[in-house]
């Protein structure tokens, strides 16, 4: 399976970090170690929503999505993602 996940940040909550694994568990521990140069300077984060998928392809057609215009309002909207 894979996975296209929102994770918001706990200690500045206006900023969240959209992305897709196949290791949900492993990746959040990862944002959280500072391993990733976008998220390490707003730790610790907490996963607000996640979708799995039966392949990698759909996934990332679905993290794309969430990055546009329209999908960051679908997320607004319907995961109270602000």
């Amino acid at each position: 399976m894979f996975y296209t996940y929102i994770i918001k940040s706990i200690s500045n909550p206006k900023r969240t970090y959209i992305g897709f694994t196949s290791n949900i568990e492993e990746r959040l521990k990862s944002h959280n170690l500072g391993k990733s140069s976008y998220t390490e300077k707003y730790r610790p984060w907490r996963l607000t929503f996640s979708a799995a998928f039966p392949d990698k392809s759909t996934a990332m057609e679905f993290e794309k999505y969430l990055k546009s215009g329209s999908g960051k309002a679908f997320a607004s909207k319907h995961f109270k993602i602000k």
